[in-house]
């Protein structure tokens, strides 16, 4: 499997806002498609004014397949970019994407004001509602990624125990390791232990050298890697095993005043069968919602 490095500080406008999206190619495209304001947009006029003075809605997110893939030309692929797209379709602007490296950065850049949306993978969880609005539009369990020739790693349900796991710093998979240690303890095995790494691709480079024996992500990212590399295989954590259903949001800080209007844009592209193309394409229905939530942990008010 090639694994791309991401550069430290990645900014341009995402290919597939600027190009054709997903479906069947239609002849004109809308304004924010082609990469201009488009002020017949269903929720243009719900937008910030510091949005609609910059012409433009700045996001970020961190090298993340499928989500975000940095190629070697500075080109971000992926579902990311393929939903942000119908997304400003719905929104009237153009999404420019800059990519950090890490969980923390991003946050704190979002809070500072640097950056407007992180599209995740992140889990809604009551913390982060307090700091942000988080729109739900994926599902997923905690899975370990391992060489097929690592499977001896496993022990009893199928699940890794007394290894070395790399995983996302300051991710779900974090809390979801220490519940699957203590069901390793619960079954006489040793307990994992836990690397931590800037983000996926340095994770999967770590089992790859034989740094770690598996890498925690989430099922999308899973399926990704098993995809493109027969020679991969992945494990997915059970509620036995203490995992459970994990709602994967998008966030937007609560005083950035698009709490609302992007839960709008989801339903939006959940009703004209956009967000079913999108998935359709990755081949992501096993992680598919029914429809968005907003802050569904706290059910706090959109600021």
């Amino acid at each position: 499997m090639q694994v791309r490095t991401t550069a430290s500080l990645v900014s341009i406008a995402l290919a597939a806002v600027l190009l054709a999206g997903c479906g069947d190619g239609a002849a004109e495209e809308s304004g924010a498609a082609s990469g201009k304001v488009d002020t017949d947009a269903p929720l243009y006029e719900a937008l910030p004014e510091n949005v609609k003075e910059a012409g433009e809605l700045v996001v970020v997110g961190d090298a993340h397949p499928p989500y975000r893939t940095v190629e070697k030309d500075g080109e971000i692929t992926g579902i990311d970019p393929d939903m942000w797209k119908v997304l400003g379709e719905q929104l009237g602007v153009p999404v420019r994407m800059e990519v950090a490296q890490s969980m923390p950065s991003i946050l704190t850049g979002m809070q500072s004001g640097r950056w407007e949306a992180w599209n995740g993978p992140v889990q809604a969880n009551p913390e982060r509602e307090r700091a942000f609005d988080a729109i739900t539009w994926l599902q997923t369990r905690t899975t370990y990624v391992f060489p097929k020739a690592n499977a001896d790693g496993l022990a009893g349900d199928d699940a890794p125990c007394g290894q070395t796991i790399a995983i996302v710093g300051g991710s779900i998979t974090e809390s979801e390791v220490e519940k699957l240690n203590t069901w390793c303890a619960e079954q006489g095995e040793p307990a994992n232990k836990r690397a931590d790494y800037a983000d996926t691709n340095a994770t999967l480079l770590a089992v790859k050298s034989g740094r770690a024996d598996f890498a925690g992500m989430t099922e999308t990212a899973a399926l990704d890697v098993t995809a493109a590399d027969e020679t991969y295989d992945y494990v997915t954590q059970t509620d036995e095993q203490g995992s459970g259903v994990s709602l994967l949001a998008l966030l937007t800080p609560k005083d950035s005043g698009l709490g609302t209007t992007l839960y709008e844009a989801f339903q939006n592209i959940f009703e004209n069968g956009d967000y079913q193309q999108v998935l359709d394409k990755w081949g992501l229905e096993p992680v598919a919602v029914e429809e968005p939530q907003i802050n569904p942990t706290t059910k706090r008010e959109p600021s």
